[in-house]
């Protein structure tokens, strides 16, 4: 298993392509079982992230290998997010396919711990 942020991944993809390592380093991405990305639409991506990401999502879907995505987004609006529409439907239709969605509504986890800590720290006993 390998856990990434989306982000750091592409940002480690380009980086390969300036010292001929992008082929030894996709295979970072596509050889695990089990492929985390978190964070997956946070950040714009750039035409060549495009490319980087459906090259990931690509050999990933013609083996084995499974991939999990976290995102703030809806899976509605991931098309948006690819500086290319070609590869935004080759590459999420290859998402699409074999997978299994769960959304998660209501307030965020990070959130609900922030108030909960302002309310410990706005209660009379801290007061006094």
């Amino acid at each position: 298993m390998v856990f990434t942020n989306a982000h750091k991944m592409l940002r480690h993809l380009h980086a390969s392509r300036a010292d001929n390592t992008y082929d030894k380093r996709l295979a970072l991405y596509v050889r695990p079982g089990l492929l985390v990305i978190d964070d997956f639409g946070l950040k714009p991506l750039t035409p060549q992230n495009a490319e980087d990401l459906y090259d990931v999502i690509d050999e990933r879907y013609a083996g084995d290998g499974a991939i999990l995505l976290t995102s703030n987004r809806a899976p509605a609006e991931w098309a948006s997010w690819f500086a290319n529409p070609l590869l935004a439907s080759a590459g999420l239709d290859r998402l699409a396919h074999r997978a299994h969605v769960i959304l998660i509504t209501g307030a965020s986890y990070r959130a609900r711990g922030r108030r909960q800590l302002e309310e410990v720290a706005l209660s009379p006993e801290m007061a006094a």
